[in-house]
């Protein structure tokens, strides 16, 4: 066995060559000539590969093939179609680029006689596994390796360097059809990504939800990049938390993890992206996360909202070293239009906020209380309980009269810190307009609301400012009975009508 470039055979010579040799050579060569507009009118990559393998049963003698595309940036070499025995396959297997010869020199290789392994990589789906003698010919465009095409046969001692010469005339052709093939489907692929990119773009600026905008995002990073997995990431302190995952291998939603300082200052203080080759290997990977990838690559990429990092988009792939630098500015074109989707979310959320806040106490205004009391009527409807309090400032114009709206305005707000103060979460208590409030006591009945009445006057007296101005307050209940056809209105109404009794009981 040994390995030799094509200077290592003994050429023959073609003037005193049988005849039916040099025949069978000249018809070789024509073969050759005639595969330049063959490989050129292929309209797909694939048929180009199968017309590159039957090219090459026309120039040498083989038992199998093998074609290779490298990408040196990532020095990964991919077998992008093969054929054994006649089977034909499309692996799409891998290997380190620098481990073979033919790619880290750019020069041929030429086996003879091989009895014991292979030298060159063989599909792992099956095969004869005999191939005594080989040849294999860089792909070269532009004084460029960009691949290995690989021909084998078990007959020992099979090739001659005019074999080689023929095989490496055909793996110039097939380079320059490949490169083009690659520049038409980067342009085909491009095209299609920026219609896609746009139709996410409307769909992302549709929802004005943010966690929908979220989910969103994952599902068109795994669409666009054909991924295994992506996920959105949100940052607190040193801590990534999972806000949304799809894929193969989701990592659970809720999930967190502690980020490294390197990786924080990436991400969250330059605003750059993380590429990582291999998950496995990556020190600032946290463990709870790369138990989660187990392995391959990933990219991280930040979402932005104005100039701030709000989290950062992850895509993964259980490939190794898998992404390209095209990979990682497609992602952070997608994380540009996720930051613009999100940046409306949370203006849709704070403009919602306003519209259900009362500006000057900070209270749910009268709309978001009757969002809620519509929700709770239905539920007591149901059969749950419901009471609902009325509070009433005595005297309130008094106060604006005398001390001003200014002193008003103070006393509205320390009346709503207090009924904060006393309320609890499952409750809820609102501003309903001018010196009125209302507290919707979910679960509560009579009996309860009087409690509740009871500490609020007792929080009253206990306010400065409240006790300082000699505030008091009227209340009213109303409590929902099970089977009554009752809305918003009836029920506030009901509450009136018990608060103007208690006052005409304090006169």
């Amino acid at each position: 066995m040994f390995r030799a470039p094509a200077a290592a055979f003994e050429t023959p010579d073609m003037n005193s060559a049988e005849p039916n040799t040099a025949a069978r050579f000249a018809e070789r060569y024509r073969a050759l000539l005639e595969l330049g507009s063959t490989f050129l009118g292929s309209s797909n990559s694939h048929e180009l590969h199968r017309a590159i393998y039957a090219g090459s049963t026309k120039v040498v003698e083989l038992a199998g093939f093998l074609l290779s595309l490298y990408d040196d940036q990532s020095d990964v070499a991919t077998v992008v179609f093969s054929v054994d025995d006649g089977r034909e396959s499309e692996s799409g297997l891998t290997y380190r680029g620098s481990d073979s010869e033919v790619l880290r020199t750019g020069t041929p290789t030429a086996i003879e006689d091989q009895t014991d392994t292979c030298a060159v990589l063989f599909p792992e789906d099956g095969g004869s596994g005999v191939a005594r003698s080989t040849l294999s010919v860089p792909l070269l465009c532009k004084k460029r390796v960009t691949g290995v095409l690989t021909v084998y046969t078990s007959r020992a001692d099979a090739y001659e360097a005019l074999d080689l010469e023929l095989l490496g005339g055909l793996a110039d052709l097939a380079a320059v059809a490949l490169e083009n093939m690659r520049h038409v489907e980067e342009l085909k692929r491009r095209s299609r990504e920026a219609e896609r990119l746009e139709e996410i773009g409307r769909v992302l600026t549709s929802s004005l939800d943010f966690e929908e905008v979220l989910e969103r995002v994952s599902h068109a990073a795994m669409d666009l990049l054909d991924l295994d997995g992506a996920e959105v990431w949100t940052f607190e302190d040193a801590c990534a938390t999972v806000r949304t995952s799809v894929g193969e291998v989701a990592v659970p939603v809720g999930t967190i993890g502690t980020v490294s300082d390197a990786i924080t200052e990436l991400l969250m203080v330059q605003a750059k992206p993380l590429w990582i080759e291999d998950v496995a290997t990556n020190d600032d990977v946290p463990d709870i996360i790369r138990s989660c990838f187990q392995t391959g690559s990933a990219i991280l990429t930040p979402i932005l909202v104005g100039d701030r990092v709000v989290g950062t988009l992850s895509a993964r792939s259980k490939q190794v070293r898998r992404f390209t630098e095209y990979d990682v500015r497609m992602l952070g074109r997608l994380a540009g239009q996720a930051s613009v989707a999100l940046d409306n979310a949370e203006l849709h959320a704070s403009v919602q906020a306003l519209s259900l806040t009362d500006p000057l106490t900070g209270l749910p205004n009268r709309r978001h209380l009757q969002l809620h009391l519509e929700r709770e009527i239905g539920a007591a409807q149901r059969g749950r309980k419901l009471a609902l309090v009325l509070f009433d400032l005595d005297s309130f114009k008094h106060y604006n009269d005398t001390l001003g709206h200014v002193v008003g305005d103070q006393i509205l707000r320390a009346f709503g810190e207090v009924l904060m103060q006393e309320n609890r979460a499952m409750n809820l208590v609102a501003r309903y307009g001018g010196d009125e409030f209302v507290a919707v006591l979910s679960e509560g009945d009579e009996l309860g609301a009087h409690r509740y009445v009871a500490r609020l006057h007792a929080g009253v007296k206990r306010n400065r400012l409240l006790a300082s101005h000699g505030v008091t307050v009227s209340s009213g209940i109303a409590e929902f009975n099970s089977g009554q056809t009752v809305g918003f209105e009836e029920l506030i109404q009901a509450a009136d009508r018990r608060m103007y009794e208690n006052k005409a009981a304090k006169r």
